[in-house]
């Protein structure tokens, strides 16, 4: 097969594997439009197949299983941790009294493969008074920018929560495998 007849393949192929983007980005053409109708789907679809073509992600070799209840146990931590902090930093903002002293915590990961670093430095960015300022996925190393230092329990304590939210999403969804090779063997530390 000369390079010119396997491009269409590679190009069904590629839009094949991409079937979540393809339809997530139609799902957000006909919400822009706010019309549900043929016309409308098809021109997302179309639109969607022309940006993953032209823009294609890297392919993120995740090998791993969703446990259901420890992806629950994710979930409900992750919206405890969003609603409390959501009200300490709102009073941070309005109460009276000093400045809040930020800084800035550098936090090794157990694992640096892409999909479990990027979730966790997701989840520790969405919730109020923390933000990942940088990744780097050759060290696994996460440098976080927290609000207030102080009453976070300093940098240490930072470190902790961090790695306690690494490991919720490790059990979550990483294989044996990993969980074993990060020292967290499977089955264990269901209080986490």
């Amino acid at each position: 097969m000369s390079p010119q007849s396997r491009r269409p393949v590679y190009l069904l192929r590629r839009l094949g594997s991409q079937w979540h983007a393809l339809l997530l980005l139609t799902v957000v053409w006909v919400l822009l439009w706010g019309d549900l109708s043929w016309a409308n789907v098809i021109a997302g679809a179309v639109i969607a197949g022309a940006v993953v073509t032209m823009f294609p992600l890297p392919a993120i070799d995740m090998r791993g299983t969703v446990r259901p209840w420890r992806t629950v146990v994710l979930a409900a931590r992750f919206v405890s941790d969003l609603f409390v902090a959501s009200f300490e930093v709102a009073w941070k903002a309005v109460r009276p009294g000093p400045t809040p002293h930020g800084a800035i915590v550098a936090v090794r990961l157990r694992n640096p493969e892409d999909a479990y670093l990027t979730i966790t430095a997701v989840m520790s960015s969405l919730v109020p008074g923390s933000l990942v300022v940088e990744a780097r996925r050759s060290t696994g190393v996460v440098y976080l920018h927290v609000l207030d230092i102080d009453a976070s329990g300093g940098a240490e304590a930072v470190r902790r929560d961090t790695l306690a939210l690494e490991e919720r999403v490790l059990r979550a969804f990483a294989s044996d495998a990993v969980l074993s090779r990060c020292g967290l063997a499977p089955g264990r530390g269901e209080d986490a």
